[in-house]
């Protein structure tokens, strides 16, 4: 089952907690695994030595946690540090995700498929993070990794999640789950944004941000050549692809899951918000607008998009977006759910281990409620 931990000292001191709780499936699994081996072919690499620099350089804190992190797995702090640069090196790392975004003023919400390593299942865990002198959040962590590049709420009220983009023109620069894990210090969303614009970076992640007391969504794509926020103006969708005009034609590997999950999103917001509009409608001499355009025709009367519905489909069974298959193409099942509702006084959020089952965890910003 999903754990709860709680996080708290020195940046080292945090890091060396978290390395703890994920030392067994570190030693057991990780260090065996072919994700593992094919990320320390780099070990030794200018470019990982450049990126390690520039962390030591320019998140000194994030590089005192990466160290305790190692200390706490007892493995090597270079080894560590190559894993949490992993996407930057190797563009198949198991790591994927969908995400609904639904705008909706004053309460935006996403919902979030977070999509890793089967390997790691029963070993994750909600960590409650309280850093001496620093922030404090709640995220979803993986063994061996940073908080930050899953699904996160602060207690300044930024809430993030974070879908893998498989970039294949990767630069000298700062690996993208330090960035992200850079971005829980920060206190809203145009300070992050600035931050990554701001940075040099290495690989690439897509985020979907919001705020506590503000209405907008955004949805965000990075790569080494530059960085694309938008905010969102209709229901939408994103699997781990990037699909901004701005960056989409950068050169990444698209998956056929990520491809199909983008493909059945895209299709279930159709017909939902589609279904709502002429639930909604009186006047039979009106057209209702189809597709996309019915997503851009402003906000939809009658029933609601479920996005829980949408990221529990499997209506393909061979590329389907909820991924609990042994044999799933990219190697990755979906760990968790995350429904974040982002409120005018609160960030309220749920988190689910499997669909149609009450949630396993319900948060008010980054504290875990009483169920």
């Amino acid at each position: 089952m999903l754990s709860r931990i709680e996080l708290t000292g020195t940046p080292f001191e945090v890091g060396h907690s978290l390395g703890k709780f994920g030392a067994t499936v570190a030693h057991s699994y990780l260090v065996s695994s072919a994700p593992w081996q094919s990320v320390m072919a780099w070990k030794g690499r200018s470019a990982a030595q450049a990126m390690v620099s520039l962390i030591q350089q320019r998140f000194s804190r994030i590089w005192e946690e990466l160290g305790g992190l190692a200390a706490g797995l007892e493995l090597p702090v270079e080894e560590v540090a190559l894993w949490n640069c992993r996407g930057d090196v190797w563009a198949m790392a198991p790591d994927g995700c969908t995400t609904v975004q639904l705008p909706s003023a004053p309460s935006p919400r996403m919902t979030h498929n977070e999509d890793g390593d089967p390997g790691f299942a029963g070993f994750c865990a909600i960590a409650e993070v309280a850093i001496d002198q620093g922030s404090r959040f709640a995220s979803f962590v993986y063994p061996a990794s940073l908080p930050g590049h899953t699904f996160a709420v602060t207690e300044a009220g930024l809430a993030m999640t974070v879908n893998n983009l498989r970039s294949r023109d990767v630069a000298v620069g700062v690996p993208r789950m330090i960035l992200t894990r850079a971005l829980l210090d920060q206190p809203g969303v145009p300070a992050a944004l600035d931050l990554l614009r701001q940075t040099p970076r290495a690989g690439g992640f897509h985020l979907t941000l919001a705020q506590r007391g503000h209405a907008d969504l955004w949805s965000v794509e990075f790569n080494a050549a530059g960085v694309s926020a938008k905010r969102i103006q209709a229901p939408a969708l994103h699997a781990n692809h990037a699909i901004h005009a701005d960056l989409r034609d950068f050169p990444q590997i698209i998956t056929e899951s990520s491809r199909c999950r983008q493909m059945r999103g895209d299709a279930m917001l159709d017909e939902a918000v589609r279904g709502a509009s002429m639930a909604g409608s009186h006047d039979g001499e009106n057209r209702e607008p189809r597709g996309r355009d019915a997503r851009k025709a402003g906000p939809a009367k009658g029933p609601a998009v479920d996005p829980l519905a949408i990221l529990a489909d499997q209506q393909n069974a061979e590329f389907p977006i909820y991924r609990n298959a042994p044999n799933d193409s990219d190697a990755e099942n979906t760990m968790a759910t995350a429904d974040i509702r982002v409120e005018n006084e609160a960030v309220r959020w749920d988190v689910y281990e499997r669909p149609g089952e009450p949630p396993r965890f319900r948060l008010r910003d980054a504290r875990v409620c009483a169920m």
